[in-house]
């Protein structure tokens, strides 16, 4: 572990600070970082931007989490016990490479903001109860599901038109709008070439034409 990294888990503990921020420092695993998961009073967790392929199940023990950020890693799988953060409230997974969420994950009871966009899920990866996310209104405007870039987002009314009622109204939404906006600002369509001089804008004031 490198000196910069015992230092934060040093003035963390020292100093009672709530929020850690270990983002692009190359760490590949969390068991690496000695005392990370000793620090239960920490509410925020930042380890954006790293090389990280999985986590542990001790993140458990970091039971006062209310920020997870694991944005831009290489994780594949999460730990059940992940479901076991009763505080946590915002849970950054985006840019990564899940192809599955966990059993247990729908349990999150405080989880308001979650992101999943860039991961390889589809329809048949999510847990039965995904969906009873009790504060995280799929249909809200204040809490945000972020999914997009995923293989489930479109057709997802289709596959779980026979379990979950709901997910039409998420499905005609201002989130889903939300969602789809943004992945069409991220792709956006090359303009077409419009060669139809007559739709030039004139600076002209447009007048009523005689029938």
């Amino acid at each position: 572990m490198s000196k910069s990294l015992k230092k934060l888990v040093e003035e963390s503990r020292e100093k009672n600070q709530p929020e850690v921020d270990m983002s692009d420092r190359g760490i590949s695993n969390m068991l690496d970082v000695n005392g990370l998961f000793s620090l239960s009073h920490i509410t925020q967790l930042v380890l954006s931007h790293n090389k990280l392929t999985t986590v542990p199940p001790n993140i458990a023990e970091l039971k006062n989490l209310e920020v997870l950020n694991f944005f831009n890693n290489q994780i594949e799988e999460l730990p059940t016990q992940i479901s076991s953060l009763q505080k946590l409230k915002h849970l950054n997974l985006g840019m990564n490479r899940l192809n599955t969420l966990p059993r247990g994950f729908g349990s999150l009871p405080a989880l308001e903001v979650l992101d999943l966009t860039y991961n390889n899920l589809n329809e048949n990866s999510l847990p039965g109860n995904f969906f009873y996310l009790r504060n995280l209104d799929l249909t809200g405007q204040k809490q945000v599901f972020k999914a997009e870039n995923n293989p489930w987002v479109t057709p997802i009314a289709d596959q779980f038109q026979l379990g979950v009622s709901h997910v039409f109204e998420y499905i005609r939404s201002e989130t889903y709008k939300y969602l789809y906006g943004r992945h069409m600002q991220a792709n956006p369509e090359p303009p077409k070439k419009n060669n139809d001089k007559s739709k030039k804008i004139s600076r002209k004031p447009l007048t009523a034409k005689n029938k």
